[in-house]
């Protein structure tokens, strides 16, 4: 029974995640494991999962970093590259193994230099999927130089997307970690064929955070945070009830070493407190009775899938978020928020 002081919800699932390879894939796995019962595996290692084959490889890592008795299940993305087969993207399609395929711009962010260049590069592909059904999950920002970083969202809908999906008018498309209003108005505008993941970062940070009392490299990411009317934007967005905006933490996590070099990396790694994030900004913006719609229904409606049965339960308790993760005793890893209070918090 939900009360002003516990919610319960049906199991989320995360529609965006990084969980790396090797040692730190081992180590995070877990914390996305724990609280989601599916997620979408995003696929740029080095070298990234192009092929059905890498892409059954890489599920069976992650499978081997889980306990026994899980129920995760990892949802396999290709990623796409001007020379990907279109047979190949229908055959892990109709063989269960891609959920779906993830379009990164070239040099857009961390491991996309083998990234599409040109969408006309692309169309075999993109043919095939809209006649199969499968989701395109784009990466929404253009990379030229001259572009301002704050405006690449913004214009990456002008140029590219409005262009594709009306050249590919039965594609469905994702619209990964929207960060302005312009990405919020331009999904509502397309009905069910376009649907938009917001990452909690984004619900609770603004482009300022980023350097108060200097530079806070903690909490950069890409797309990079943005002025306060997005941020608002995207929680009227994800609190509205409408089923096209759903979750996806886009974790992804680098060591303190990469995060705080003369070039720091680009990612936040929320997903070791992600459930409690999304829940204190819906509870900051006064609509808890939004979260469970956001969080664990409209996704599985998009993608096609059941909702989950199981549930988790969130009360209202006062707790410190760790400070650090540590992995195999030598790197260290800081989560998002680390140190600061949340006002909820999941049960075991």
């Amino acid at each position: 029974m939900n009360s002003p002081n516990s919610l319960t919800i049906r199991r989320p699932d995360d529609w965006h995640v990084h969980l790396r390879d090797g040692i730190i894939m081992n180590a995070i796995t877990a914390h996305t494991a724990r609280y989601f019962q599916r997620a979408i595996i995003m696929p740029n290692l080095v070298p990234p999962v192009t092929t059905r084959a890498s892409a059954l490889q890489y599920r069976q890592r992650i499978m081997e970093t889980l306990p026994a008795d899980s129920n995760f299940t990892p949802l396999m993305t290709c990623y796409l590259t001007d020379d990907t087969d279109p047979q190949e993207i229908q055959l892990g399609f109709n063989e269960g193994i891609f959920t779906a395929v993830k379009f990164y711009p070239s040099g857009a962010t961390t491991n996309s230099a083998s990234g599409v260049s040109n969408v006309s590069k692309i169309s075999g592909v993109l043919e095939v999927m809209q006649d199969l059904g499968m989701p395109l999950l784009v990466h929404g920002e253009v990379t030229d130089v001259d572009i301002d970083i704050f405006d690449r969202e913004k214009i990456y809908i002008d140029r590219v997307l409005i262009p594709m999906l009306s050249d590919f008018p039965a594609l469905k498309v994702v619209f990964e970690h929207i960060t302005t209003s312009q990405a919020v108005d331009y999904v509502r505008s397309q009905g069910t064929r376009l649907g938009a993941t917001i990452t909690a970062h984004h619900l609770l940070i603004e482009r300022n955070d980023m350097f108060k009392g200097g530079i806070r490299p903690h909490m950069y990411c890409l797309p990079v945070a943005k002025r306060h009317a997005h941020r608002q934007a995207l929680l009227e967005a994800a609190t509205s009830g409408d089923t096209s905006f759903f979750l996806g933490t886009d974790s992804a996590p680098h060591s303190v070493v990469e995060k705080e070099s003369a070039c720091g990396c680009a990612g936040i790694f929320s997903a070791p407190v992600a459930v409690e994030l999304y829940a204190h900004a819906f509870d900051q913006f006064g609509s808890l009775d939004k979260l469970e719609a956001f969080s664990s229904l409209n996704g599985p409606a998009f993608y096609g899938l059941p909702a989950n049965k199981e549930t988790i339960t969130l009360i209202r308790k006062d707790w410190v978020v760790p400070l650090s993760f540590q992995v195999d005793g030598e790197i260290e890893i800081l989560p998002f928020m680390a140190g600061e209070t949340l006002k909820w918090r999941v049960l075991p």
